[in-house]
C-alpha cells in the first residue's frame, strides 16, 4: 500500500559505526520519510517512529503513518537496509533483526541534533513490530539465534528472500568472528526515550526471551490477524501479550490475514484504517 495524502519529507542518513552490506567501506544507510503534523505543533510534538514488515519499506506503511500525523504527531518511517524493498535485499536483512532496533536509535539521535525531541512513540508493522519492542527492552535468546544459523534449528522459509540462511553461510563462514557478531543478537538495545510502544501483527516472537520481556516497563499494545498465518497467534503474539507486565491487546477479526496490512488489494481495507486510529488513540493517552 503507498502512502496516500500528504506526501513525507524523504531524506537519507549514515550510520557510521556499521557498514553498507554491500559495500562494508560506506556507511550504513537509512531512508526515512518524514510527515509533520498539520497545523505544525511546538518544535517538542510527540514523535512516533514507524518500523516496517519484512522486505517492506516506510513507504509503504501510509495506513499507519496517516492516522497518526491526523492525531498531531511527527511521524518518521524509515527504511531498514538490506530488508527493504526500495534498495534491494541483503540476507543480514532478514536474519541479523537485532540491527533494526540500531536503526531506529540511530535516527532518533539524528533527528534529536537537528530540535529537541518531544516524547517519543515506537509502533511497527510484522517485524517491525519486534523493532519496536526490542527499543522497549525485549531481547532475542542468542542461544536460539545461534542454532537456527548452525541449521540445528530449522529456519522457516523466508518467501521474499527463498533460501537467505545460504547465501548468508556463503558470505560469511561460520569462524569465531561470525561467532562473536552473533553474541551481539542478545544485547539491551533499549532506548530509554521510547514511552510507549504499539505493535501490530508482531514476529520474531518465539525468539524473545521470556526473562527480557517481563522487565519492559512501558505500555505496549498489539492487535493481530486471527487467520494470520505468517505471523500465527499462538507463536509470535501470545509471547508478548503475556510476558510484558500489563500489556494489552486484541485481534483485529477473525478472518484478518498477515496480508491485510499491506496488500494493495485487502479482503477488507477498513481494517488497517481502523487500527491505525486505535494506534493513534493509543498513543494520545500515554505520550500527552
Amino acid at each position: 500500500m503507498t502512502i496516500c495524502g500528504p506526501q513525507p519529507l524523504i531524506r537519507v542518513v549514515h550510520d557510521e559505526s556499521r557498514g553498507d552490506l554491500r559495500d562494508p567501506a560506506r556507511p550504513r544507510p537509512i531512508r526515512l520519510y518524514l510527515w509533520e503534523p498539520d497545523p505544525p505543533l511546538a518544535l517538542s510534538a510527540p514523535l512516533i517512529v514507524v518500523s516496517h514488515g519484512t522486505g517492506g519499506s516506510g513507504s509503504g506503511m501510509g495506513w499507519l503513518a496517516g492516522p497518526l500525523r491526523e492525531a498531531g504527531f511527527r511521524v518518521v518511517a524509515l527504511d531498514h537496509h538490506g530488508n527493504n524493498f526500495v534498495d534491494g535485499y541483503e540476507p543480514e536483512g532478514f536474519l541479523h533483526v537485532w540491527e533494526r532496533p540500531r536503526d531506529v536509535s540511530f535516527v532518533l539521535d539524528a533527528l534529536a541534533r537537528e530540535r529537541p525531541l518531544g516524547p517519543v512513540g515506537a509502533a511497527g508493522f510484522s517485524l517491525g513490530g519486534y523493532t519496536a519492542v526490542a527499543l522497549a527492552g525485549a531481547r532475542v535468546d542468542p542461544r536460539i539465534v545461534r542454532a537456527v544459523m548452525t541449521g540445528a534449528v530449522p529456519l522457516p522459509e523466508i518467501p521474499e528472500f527463498p533460501g537467505a540462511l545460504e547465501v548468508l553461510r556463503k558470505k560469511y563462514a561460520l569462524d569465531e568472528s561470525s561467532r562473536r557478531a552473533l553474541d551481539t543478537a542478545g544485547a539491551d538495545l533499549s532506548d530509554p526515550r521510547v514511552r510507549a510502544v504499539f505493535q501490530v501483527a508482531p514476529g520474531v516472537g518465539a525468539l524473545v526471551t521470556p526473562e527480557s520481556l517481563a522487565a519492559v516497563q512501558v505500555p505496549v499494545d498489539i492487535r493481530w490477524g486471527g487467520a494470520d498465518s505468517v505471523n500465527p497467534y499462538d507463536v509470535d503474539t501470545r509471547p508478548y501479550l503475556e510476558h510484558i507486565p500489563g500489556a494489552t491487546g486484541c485481534s483485529a477479526g477473525a478472518d484478518v490475514r498477515h496480508e491485510d496490512f499491506f496488500a494493495p488489494e485487502p479482503a477488507n481495507s477498513a481494517v488497517r484504517v481502523r487500527v491505525g486510529r486505535e494506534a493513534a488513540t493509543f498513543f494520545r493517552h500515554h505520550l500527552d
